[in-house]
């Protein structure tokens, strides 16, 4: 209902983000993927904390207190709440900076930008936001603009609407605690179904509608037979309805005992299978 109140998180916000991008210098992170997937997961995080302190501060100087005193008192209340949020959102993240493997060492970068995003914003909330408060957000005056004055009692009018659809809303699931436990058994289920059923993999499979492959021979196979037997490898490949060309070639090794085969799909449009589907199919 405040306009400071909404420009501050705007404010600390990118505070927190810039003072993450510093931590990420110093730790020799660049801005990849990971990084700035992390990134884009902890501005949730980033703006709880100042939401937090500055609706402490604004209950205090709606209730007189001095803006400056408000600022002090509301960042006190608040203060090992921040702190304990700020540790269990961290803790959260601490498997994923023990796991080994390849694994662990794509995901330690994406768990420390987390963390690091989540600590600067405790200290920007628990600093800069009071300081912010205090300087800023004052009571509206009661013989203020008019137009004002409008939009206020116009956003107020809507406001309330709001509040008592969801408490008509509450009321309503509150009446029925039976049909909601069971729906929400229903949903635990059907996602535990979905998990199931829905493919997964380390990383998503990409259709670029080009499929490579190796063919082996026997060491002492003569260059006649392996090209022979590489044509019939093409024959077979191409007489799939989803492949549009097939290129094959032997070697690289001087053996001649090794072909390689480059297998260019059909577009979308032309083929209803994709490149992972047609490949379990070609094989033997």
């Amino acid at each position: 209902r405040n306009l400071w109140a909404t420009v501050i998180p705007s404010l600390t916000i990118p505070l927190s983000l810039v003072a993450t991008f510093g931590v990420m210098y110093l730790l020799g992170y660049s801005l990849d993927n990971l990084s700035l997937m992390g990134l884009t997961i902890a501005v949730g995080f980033v703006v709880d904390d100042a939401i937090v302190v500055i609706e402490n501060v604004m209950r205090h100087i709606e209730e007189g207190v001095p803006r400056m005193k408000a600022a002090l008192l509301g960042a006190m209340e608040v203060r090992f709440t921040i702190i304990s949020m700020t540790i269990s959102l961290i803790a959260v993240f601490i498997p994923i900076l023990l796991m080994g493997g390849i694994v662990g060492r794509l995901f330690r970068e994406f768990a420390v930008t987390v963390s690091a995003a989540i600590v600067m914003s405790a200290l920007v909330s628990l600093t800069v936001t009071p300081m912010l408060c205090g300087w800023l957000i004052r009571l509206p005056e009661p013989g203020g603009d008019g137009r004002m004055r409008r939009l206020e009692a116009w956003l107020e009018a809507v406001f309330s609407a709001v509040e008592r659809c969801y408490e008509r809303g509450l009321d309503w699931v509150l009446d029925r605690q039976k049909l909601m436990l069971a729906v929400t058994v229903a949903t635990i289920v059907a996602t535990g179904a979905l998990f199931v059923a829905i493919p997964k993999g380390f990383f998503p499979q990409e259709d670029s509608g080009l499929i490579m492959g190796v063919a082996q021979a026997a060491p002492d196979i003569s260059p006649r037979s392996m090209s022979q037997k590489m044509q019939q490898v093409g024959h077979i490949i191409e007489a799939d309805p989803a492949v549009d060309n097939v290129y094959y070639w032997m070697g690289p090794n001087p053996t001649v005992s090794q072909g390689r085969v480059m297998i260019n799909l059909k577009p979308f449009a032309q083929r209803k299978d994709s490149a992972a589907q047609v490949l379990n199919r070609l094989k033997p």
